[in-house]
């Protein structure tokens, strides 16, 4: 069947990238877009975290929760998003994100402009097995995002 160029994908279809230990799916990228915008789907098991606290400096986000709830941290407030639920996570605002109920939580993520794919990409190239907080910080930046990883106590 013909779409004029675009295409259909099921829930949970697309190209998975398994990057920070949830699953992403990749709906739409830089490639499909125009570089406009990309789009995820991302499944969150339950009592799962999300990536640590970052700042996108290029790119908005925007999350829209698909079932089971989502705990987001946005700018010091947090929200907990449920079916339905958008959320806007503009940049230059520190945010994360997890999943601490028994359900796994569906979030579809729009952002814009695209190439968040690229960096999930390069979390995904790293090797196995736990991960060296500099070579984080190294990949992080060369897509325009900083770590924001609270202050330790001394």
């Amino acid at each position: 069947m013909s779409l004029g160029g675009g295409y259909m994908l099921s829930s949970r279809e697309g190209r998975q990238i398994p990057a920070i230990g949830i699953g992403i799916t990749a709906k739409a990228t830089g490639e499909s877009t125009r570089e406009a915008y990309s789009l995820f789907e991302y499944a969150v098991p339950g009592g799962v975290n999300g990536p640590p606290p970052h700042v996108h400096t290029r790119e908005d986000e925007s999350f829209i929760c698909l079932a089971g709830q989502l705990e987001v941290m946005l700018g010091g407030e947090t929200f907990v998003l449920s079916h339905g639920d958008y959320l806007l996570l503009p940049r230059d605002v520190v945010h994360t994100f997890r999943n601490p109920f028994d359900d796994e939580a569906r979030v579809i993520s729009v952002v814009s402009p695209a190439g968040l794919e690229a960096y999930y990409q390069a979390l995904a190239d790293l090797p196995p097995g736990p991960k060296d907080i500099s070579v984080m910080e190294s990949v992080m930046s060369r897509f325009g995002i900083e770590l924001r990883l609270p202050a330790t106590q001394g």
